[in-house]
């Protein structure tokens, strides 16, 4: 994107989190539950923005991978500081997604 008036402007969608261990695993998971997506990655030093086109599906069970120890969904909250699309969230995923298309 070449400004922030444009962001609206394209069908990306997913998470903006703070920089850590949990934007890592989540990082990491989105590679792994959307394995036919390309998945890019805008560190901005104090926040991450993970982000892909149409859909992206994030699994509980593979941020508890990575991170190595229980995970349960409503800690991404925490980091969450902002996310593109619209957020659908479960107790065994996490969903972020556009109603309508570009």
């Amino acid at each position: 994107m070449s400004s922030i008036s444009e962001a609206h402007m394209n069908n990306n969608v997913g998470p903006v989190m703070r920089q850590g261990e949990l934007a890592q695993a989540v990082i990491e998971a989105a590679e792994i539950d959307n394995p036919d997506k390309v998945i890019t990655v805008e560190d901005k030093v104090a926040y991450i923005r993970i982000q892909t086109t149409d859909e992206m599906l994030i699994k509980r069970q593979t941020i508890e991978e990575m991170l190595g120890r229980p995970f349960s969904m409503s800690e991404i909250e925490i980091d969450l500081s902002s996310f593109a699309g619209r957020i659908d969230t479960q107790v065994e995923y996490i969903r972020f997604y556009h109603a309508k298309h570009l």
